[in-house]
């Protein structure tokens, strides 16, 4: 098995052209979308088909419509219900084309996951793909004098929501207080040994880098969960060799901004992901006899995590390893 890679390719093309054809009308207006092959690139690391990804804070259903593509299973909780209504079509139409997985989205707080979702897949989320609110200076789309016939140029789609309570408008500190009661959440959600992908990355405010990477990690430990890696997914694109930019309007304003101010600011390249799991128990009892626990599972032909002694496979089908269902 070859080493897995921890710089992501994931930007051969730009955000629009992978979205494109995949996702509903509207969902573009959305101002902080992940990176379709982003959540991709992480769902085929760490998910077998079959198995359950959950989006505490899905938005517009990035990690649900990649998923179903993937044939897993997925579950969106997302706060705003303008969000949660297009996360669902846009599930909806990726189930509809692919034909074989389906998924579900609960409008509501993400602190209260386990009150959403239905106890009967408590323990059983394979995969936990997320991403934590950014700073404004990466939100928004921007239409120019051409588009418009308008002087200047006029700013759209830059809220998550005018509601006061949505993370997105809360001071950092509380912001990853309630990140940390999101992943604690989310940690109940797993079964053991599964993983939590978080991509991040840091932004400045008044002119103070705010390392919300660092942030995280420091969220993920104190919610229970193990750091196992830490990878970088590409924003850019690679050709002959180079890295090919493709920023935002407000990434180069901010830039050029601040470089005038004397400040050596670049353009950010790419997003840190963060790789959490989840601990795996150390023994359990099968028809009597104590079986420790194993680092990998045999059947398994790319990165996997024992669960409680016994593999995957037959916690999920029939149990051969010691005759129960």
């Amino acid at each position: 098995m070859p080493f897995p890679l921890s710089v992501w390719n994931t930007a051969p093309t730009s955000a629009p052209a992978q979205r494109k054809g995949r996702y509903v009308p509207g969902s573009a207006a959305h101002p902080a979308k992940m990176l379709p092959r982003i959540a991709a690139h992480a769902i085929s690391t760490y998910t077998h088909p079959g198995d359950l990804v959950l989006d505490p804070m899905c938005g517009i259903g990035t990690t649900l419509v990649e998923a179903i593509h993937l044939g897993r299973s997925a579950l969106g909780v997302e706060y705003e219900p303008k969000w949660a209504d297009l996360a669902r079509l846009n599930a909806a139409s990726a189930t509809r084309e692919d034909g074989t997985s389906a998924g579900a989205v609960h409008c509501g707080d993400a602190r209260k996951l386990t009150q959403l979702i239905p106890a009967a897949l408590h323990g059983q989320v394979e995969l936990v793909l997320t991403s934590p609110p950014y700073g404004s200076s990466v939100h928004g789309q921007v239409r120019s004098t051409r588009e418009t016939g308008e002087h200047g140029v006029v700013k759209k789609d830059y809220h998550y929501s005018h509601d006061p309570s949505n993370l997105a408008h809360v001071s950092t500190d509380r912001l990853l207080d309630a990140f940390t009661e999101i992943l604690a959440q989310c940690r109940l959600m797993l079964r053991p040994g599964g993983t939590v992908v978080v991509t991040t990355r840091p932004w400045r405010e008044r002119g103070e880098l705010i390392d919300l990477p660092s942030a995280v990690l420091a969220a993920g430990k104190a919610a229970g969960l193990t750091p196992t890696e830490r990878c970088v997914a590409l924003l850019a694109g690679i050709r002959d060799g180079r890295l090919i930019t493709r920023p935002s309007f407000f990434q180069m304003k901010n830039v050029r901004d601040a470089r005038r101010q004397g400040i050596p600011l670049a353009v950010i390249q790419h997003e840190d992901v963060l790789i959490f799991t989840k601990a795996v128990s150390p023994t359990r009892v099968c028809d009597g006899a104590l079986t420790l626990s194993r680092p990998r599972c045999a059947s398994r032909t790319t990165r996997t995590h024992a669960t409680e002694g016994v593999c995957r496979p037959c916690i999920r089908r029939t149990q051969a390893c010691c005759g129960r269902r």
